[in-house]
Formats: structure tokens, sequence, C-alpha cells
């Protein structure tokens, strides 16, 4: 973004969309799987009460701990230090070197790794770069501002809204947002008053907010693989598209109407 985003007006937009849309998803939820209910459906069920626990933190937990956060810190700084670490998965080998080196991780565990997942990922990346390599990426840019040309600032919110999470839902979001902010800063160079990082904003907003496939995103492909004690892969499909579809359309109308109202609010 030009002038950079600071952390202040990024809370100020992301921290109140984030908080109803989740807990307009958790409502939808709620009601789709009705999870007090009891699996022979007489009664609710009755969850004990968990007591806390009171020992003190480990050398290990202290350590562990403490790398997460460090590992944390320079993604987030990633940019800055890119000449100097390259990729940021360059970053996410400090974890492994760490607990591996010291015996925090041991070979059953790498054994153990979900491996799935990594090739879910790694789909979808691979499935970003050959969009780019395609020239689709050019393709989108020509129709979106085709689109768009001669419209409102809102109308344009509004039109490239479902387009933007209609790719990010299946592909990884960091992919789409790598797609589609160069296409959404473009357009919004194009229009009175420069909302170019208005736009950015929804753009990278809505990316996040596809959930409607098993890869659409880390955690969605996290949740896709987790499996009950006989092997059984607690969701499928079907309970992605009944309920990770709606669940991204309510969270992309959240940001682009609330999230919107609170960007022009922060004079963006």
């Amino acid at each position: 973004m030009d002038p950079p985003l600071d952390w202040a007006r990024w809370f100020a937009v992301a921290l109140p969309v984030s908080t109803i849309s989740i807990l307009l998803i958790w409502g939808m939820l709620l009601l789709s799987y009705r999870p007090a209910r009891s699996p022979n459906g007489d009664g609710e069920i009755e969850i004990k009460h968990i007591r806390p626990m009171r020992e003190p933190f480990t050398h290990k937990q202290w350590w562990v701990t403490i790398v997460c956060l460090v590992t944390i810190s320079l993604w987030c700084v990633a940019h800055e230090i890119e000449e100097y670490v390259g990729d940021m998965g360059i970053i996410a080998i400090i974890p492994l070197v760490a607990f591996f080196s010291t015996g925090v991780l041991k070979k059953d565990d790498f054994d153990h790794f979900m491996w799935t997942i990594v090739f879910l990922a790694m789909g979808g990346i691979a499935l970003g770069k050959g969009v780019m390599a395609s020239g689709l990426l050019e393709v989108m840019d020509v129709i979106i501002r085709d689109l768009v040309e001669g419209l409102s600032l809102y109308a344009v919110v509004m039109i490239l809204s479902p387009v933007v999470l209609i790719i990010s839902t299946f592909i990884s979001h960091t992919i789409a947002s790598v797609l589609l902010v160069p296409i959404a800063k473009e357009v919004g160079s194009n229009l009175p008053g420069n909302h170019k990082n208005l736009l950015i904003f929804i753009t990278g907003l809505i990316c996040s907010a596809g959930m409607g496939m098993p890869v659409s995103g880390f955690p969605n492909q996290t949740a896709a693989t987790q499996e009950d004690d006989l092997g059984e892969l607690y969701l499928t499909n079907i309970d992605f598209l009944k309920n990770g579809v709606p669940a991204s359309i309510v969270a992309t109308i959240v940001v682009s109407t609330v999230g919107y109202i609170l960007m022009l609010a922060v004079g963006m």
C-alpha cells in the first residue's frame, strides 16, 4: 500500500470485521450441527467442567513458546528482511531446526506429520502458479476493468467482492491475494479520489473469506484431514459446501459493508 497502512488502522477495521463475521458464522454452525443434541436425540449433552492446569511452565514449554514467537515475529517483518532470508518458507525452517536439534521433536514425530495437508497446500500453490503462468491474470485484469469502468467506488466494491471470493475459494488464499491485489490496486488507481488502498484492503480480507472447499486455505486443509479413532473423517466435501459456502458469503458481505464503512472512517 502507498502510503503504508499502520497497525492502528489495520486493527480498527480488521478486528470489528473479524468479530462480527466469527459471531455470525458461529451462529450458523450452531444451527447446522446443533452440538448440544445427543447422538440418539434424547436430551442434550452435558459438558463436564474441566479443571484448569496450574503447573508451571517447564523449560521445554518455554523453549517452544520463545521459538514460536520469534518465528511469528520474523514472519511479520518478512518483507523488510527479504534480502537476508529470501522466501517466508526459509523462516519456517527455524522451528524445525530448533525443535529437532534440541530433542523437543523426534524421528517418530516427523513420521507422524500430516503430510496430506502439505500435499493439499502445495496443490493450491501449484494451481495458483499455473494461473499466473497461463496468462489468466492479464485476461482477468482486462475483464474486471471493463466491468467497473465508469462506476462509483461502492459499485466497484460490490463487483470485485464476489470475484475475489470465488477465486479464493478454489486456490490458496495467499496465491489468490498475489493474483488479485495488483488488479485491485490498478483499478483503484483509476478511480476518482485514488482509493487503491481501500480496494487492496478489501481484497486482502475477502481472500481470507473463501471457505467453501477443502483446499480453501490452510485451516480448511487441516480440518479436512482430521479423523476419529476409527480413521473416519469428521468432515466431508458436503460439510464444506453446506456450511463453508454460506459462511464465505456472510464474511464477504460483512467485509464489503461494515469493513467498507470503517475503511472510509479511517481515511482510506
